[in-house]
């Protein structure tokens, strides 16, 4: 008889830790306060066009050899390789095959929670770690220019992740763990601190990262190994980039670095994008890198 009691009580402890485990592993939703200024934003798909080429959104989610206006269907297929795995962006344009059905909400909880419309984590190879900080305004612009992209329906590939990193659920810990809202560099002026830890995300390529792939913070900007040792994305604190504001601001318009070196890699998508946003934005990202405390 005590035997069974015994049993009988592990089993329910394995129960009430089973109901704790997804307790704690629930996707979380979008904040109420944004859910209700979504509801009274009105979109606008010009300024969207801003917000998409500050985000970055094309230059991840285009096809991987697409060029010219072929880089407007957001097919996905572009790899990005990690300690973790190979991560592929998917499919974002507005098809059902992408994120034709999706409402402004839907949205917002992806780019800042991280979770898709059916309750399922993201991985964060998804910037949502910067993109948490996104205007819902910012958001609902985003949504009507995407809305007016050409459609694709090619299916999202899936993401080459074994396990244990396959679990999503487990993502939701890790959430918990590294998922902040805040600015980095507190003190930093706006708009340069919105654009670059915000919708350009720099941080996510050009910081370190901890063992569980978070970006360190306290290292913010100043330089990473690419995975699989192929190089090192550069500091760009002024301890690693003697440039001034206008070399800064010159090398985003134009791709040309003060020793008339050219962009390369990915980063030529980067400039291509902020070459197309106003002046004032490229000389408010020149203002915030030129005046970082120095890295390590």
């Amino acid at each position: 008889m005590g035997f069974l009691r015994g049993a009988a009580a592990l089993a329910v402890l394995a129960v009430l830790a089973a109901a704790g485990f997804f307790w704690i592993t629930a996707p979380p939703g979008l904040p109420r306060d944004m859910a209700q200024a979504l509801a009274s934003a009105v979109p606008d798909a010009q300024r969207g066009e801003r917000i998409y080429l500050a985000a970055g959104c094309g230059s991840c989610h285009a096809a991987p050899e697409a060029e010219g206006e072929a880089r407007l269907v957001l097919a996905g297929g572009m790899r990005f390789p990690s300690d973790f795995g190979t991560f592929l962006a998917p499919n974002i344009s507005p098809s059902a095959a992408g994120i034709g059905g999706w409402s402004t909400a839907d949205l917002a909880l992806a780019l800042t929670r991280g979770v898709s419309p059916e309750g399922r984590h993201y991985y964060p190879a998804f910037p949502y770690t910067s993109y948490i900080g996104m205007q819902p305004g910012d958001i609902a612009d985003l949504k009507a220019y995407l809305d007016t992209l050409p459609a694709s329906e090619a299916a999202s590939l899936p993401h080459e992740v074994g396990f244990p990193f396959s679990y999503r659920r487990s993502l939701a810990i890790w959430k918990r763990m590294f998922l902040r809202e805040g600015p980095v560099i507190a003190d930093a002026p706006e708009p340069g601190r919105y654009l670059v830890e915000v919708l350009g995300h720099c941080g996510e390529c050009h910081s370190p990262r901890n063992p569980l792939g978070a970006v360190d913070r306290n290292r913010w900007l100043s330089g990473a190994e690419i995975a699989g040792g192929q190089g090192r994305v550069p500091d760009i604190t002024p301890a690693g980039l003697d440039w001034s504001q206008e070399d800064i601001a010159y090398y985003l318009e134009s791709g040309f670095t003060p020793d008339f070196d050219s962009v390369g890699g990915h980063m030529a998508y980067i400039v291509d994008n902020y070459a197309r946003l106003p002046a004032a934005d490229r000389d408010a990202v020149a203002a915030y890198l030129a005046n970082l405390p120095a890295g390590e």
